[in-house]
């Protein structure tokens, strides 16, 4: 018999049983409703609601049924249309009608909403140690290749030489700005909804402040509308994921490009590559590209939630039950992602020749050579006509920058010296971008060291698991 049968003449025909059950995704937050069940029996203990009897066999079931669950010897049925039913039914079985008394003061709506609270707690804590991770991996690989000259793009077209372990450490800021707002969504997570009932809080004399000092919340919902409708923390929570899955799509599309043929300054490992099935030469970045494709479907959970709640009256609406497949999904995408993502990066080869013959000759200092004139008195705008034309000799004579005489620098600016000649090596671009942040190498290591000691103050050592 349903839980709620008391009110209908006929049975739930058997469509609408399969429609209306959640059974099959949201049976992953059975430790929540558990961990939530024993917190409230604990409280309605501690309230004179229930015996301490009937509270210890309750208590004793609830357990029993995690354990069942655990070992996979539980049986789900759309019949029972969610987790919360599942488990007070099999307790209600276990124990008998005393079962029925852990739903005393509170309702399912104020149920789930505890137990996706936890949910989304804990796996943003699971999500900011693998960021953490990562962004390690990054800091260890940019570390090992400290000396690395490579081009730097706008518009994908060389622009001017960086260092390698410049152009990595970008990632690691997005990484640390994906981590803040995650931290923020663990901020908004930790709130306790549970005693808000269906919707306008219950009559009977609970201590929620019990419930949440149990559960580690560190503070109640002002409000049990607000408390039983909000959704905001699961948006919030694909919302950070979404972010992050495209700086790591951004990162992958990097290193395709770079271990293409065209580019060849990389060559990912055997171990998070695959072959064709045709074509016995193929490597493919397989691995990657799912990486890059995977970040749509986090991208149009966040869409589809936002559009579900976009529309809905307070308090609770079954659209609601759309909010946890997108979730879950989500965190099993994003997880899978970075911890991917951190394993693959330090198999990677590097070809630092490739990657130093790609700034020989691409003009990329040009800007250089319009500094220089500058710091001579030429007004800039006038400076970066006479380089442009530069360019244009270099082009029609069949040469690079690296190749011109003084004699023929002076031909186009009688400022250029015998010192400009230095300011033509990448190496000198690189190393007179030494503005903070810059890539310059003294700059580049001073980041280095900025980052680890924000990356250790943000750490919290005590993130809900």
């Amino acid at each position: 018999m349903k839980l709620w049968a008391g009110r209908f003449r006929k049975p739930t025909a058997a469509d609408t049983e399969e429609f209306n059950a959640s059974i099959q995704f949201d049976y992953r937050l059975w430790r929540e409703d558990i961990d939530g069940s024993l917190a409230h029996v604990n409280m309605l203990a501690a309230a004179g609601i229930l015996s301490e009897t009937e509270a210890n066999k309750i208590t004793g079931g609830l357990n029993e049924i995690g354990a069942e669950i655990e070992q996979g010897q539980f049986k789900f049925s759309s019949d029972r249309e969610d987790i919360h039913m599942h488990i007070e039914q099999r307790l209600i079985e276990k124990i008998g009608p005393l079962g029925g008394k852990v739903h005393i003061a509170r309702s399912r709506n104020d149920q789930v909403a505890l137990d996706t609270h936890l949910y989304v707690r804990r796996q943003t804590g699971k999500v900011l140690g693998q960021i953490t991770t990562l962004q390690h991996t990054l800091i260890c690989f940019a570390e090992t290749h400290l000396d690395i000259i490579m081009p730097g793009y706008t518009h994908l077209q060389h622009a001017q030489p960086i260092l390698l372990a410049h152009h990595l450490l970008a990632y690691v800021h997005m990484l640390q700005r994906d981590r803040q707002r995650f931290m923020g969504c663990l901020e908004r997570a930790d709130m306790m909804p549970l005693g808000a009932g269906a919707l306008a809080g219950t009559s009977f004399p609970i201590d929620q402040q019990l419930v949440a000092d149990k559960l580690g919340f560190s503070r109640l919902y002002e409000n049990s509308l607000d408390a039983v409708s909000d959704r905001d923390y699961i948006l919030e929570f694909l919302a950070a994921a979404a972010i992050c899955m495209v700086h790591l799509s951004r990162l992958a599309e990097e290193l395709i490009l770079w271990s293409s043929q065209e580019f060849g300054f990389i060559e990912l490992d055997d171990a998070y590559s695959t072959g064709s099935s045709i074509m016995p030469q193929k490597k493919n970045p397989d691995i990657l590209e799912l990486i890059r494709g995977k970040t749509g479907r986090v991208a149009g959970h966040l869409v589809a939630l936002l559009v579900t709640m976009k529309g809905l009256p307070l308090a609770y609406n079954k659209d609601m039950q759309e909010d946890k497949e997108g979730l879950f999904d989500t965190v099993d995408t994003l997880t899978a992602c970075l911890a991917i993502m951190a394993a693959m990066i330090p198999t990677i080869k590097v070809n630092r020749s490739r990657m130093r013959q790609a700034v020989s000759g691409d003009f990329s200092t040009a800007t250089d050579l319009a500094d220089y004139l500058a710091r001579r008195g030429l007004p800039f705008r006038q400076a970066h006509v006479v380089i442009g034309k530069l360019v244009q000799f270099c082009l029609d004579q069949n040469k690079v920058l690296e190749e011109l005489s003084l004699e023929e620098l002076q031909r186009v600016s009688p400022l250029f010296k015998p010192d400009v000649l230095e300011f033509l090596r990448p190496e000198a671009a690189v190393a007179a971008r030494t503005s903070y942040g810059g890539t310059a190498p003294e700059q580049v290591r001073q980041q280095l060291a900025r980052l680890k000691k924000t990356i250790a103050l943000d750490r919290k050592p005590s993130q809900p698991q």
